[in-house]
């Protein structure tokens, strides 16, 4: 596995060993840096200028997958490893990462499930899966703060101005249930003294179709506020 592939190959196997899950496959083994070759298997036109991508083409039975990440952005995160210290400097570039290889792990792992997901749902778990994975690093390197950490990528979301406003009220709404929802789990588990049941309770969500994430967040919000 070449150095670049590393860091993202590190972030599929905690993405799995928290959820309990697997995609069936390397992601390694379905990364392009080439941004040419994205356009060109995705189709340029009209589509946004985008450091990470997932490329999906489905051909009946069978989907196949390609995650794009820009060559770029693994070199600042294989200069600045989040892995072994993740901080304000590179943050924004592990979400980045963060986001493809939920998507890429979140559509493979429902796949080999026989079951079909919404870019909604993408989209929620992969919010949830930057508070949930930064603060498993911060937590491991004996640094952040969960109510600190919600409040950064939760408060002021900042959305493409390229989106189309369909796609923007979906990301919209994506940020604010994973917001409710990591909330709830801070409020929960987090605030003041760390309490048992947070992973079983990341474990069941994962598993539960959007409806039941919905309502499930509007629950679990409710009950935690």
């Amino acid at each position: 596995m070449n150095a670049q592939a590393n860091l993202p190959g590190g972030i599929q196997q905690l993405l799995q060993q928290i959820y309990d899950v697997s995609a069936g496959h390397d992601v390694a083994d379905f990364l392009i840096t080439d941004r040419g070759l994205a356009d060109a298997l995705h189709g340029a036109a009209g589509h946004r200028a985008v450091k990470e991508k997932l490329l999906v083409a489905e051909d009946g039975e069978y989907v196949d997958l390609s995650l794009y990440l820009d060559a770029g952005l693994l070199r600042r995160l294989q200069a600045r490893n989040p892995l072994v210290d993740l901080h304000h400097l590179n943050l924004a570039d592990f979400c980045l990462v963060v986001e493809g290889i939920s998507h890429f792990l979140y559509l493979a792992w429902n796949a080999r499930h026989d079951k079909s997901v919404t870019l909604m749902e993408l989209e929620m778990q992969a919010e949830i899966d930057k508070f949930v994975m930064a603060l498993h690093l911060l937590s491991r390197q004996g640094a952040g703060d969960a109510g600190e950490l919600h409040r950064r990528l939760f408060d002021t979301p900042r959305f493409d101005p390229q989106l189309g406003e369909q796609a923007l009220e979906r990301y919209r709404h994506a940020s604010m249930y994973a917001g409710k929802y990591c909330r709830a789990l801070y409020r929960r588990f987090l605030r003041r003294v760390r309490r048992p049941g947070m992973l079983c309770e990341l474990r069941r969500f994962y598993r539960l179709p959007q409806s039941a994430k919905i309502r499930h967040i509007e629950d679990a919000f409710c009950a935690a506020g």
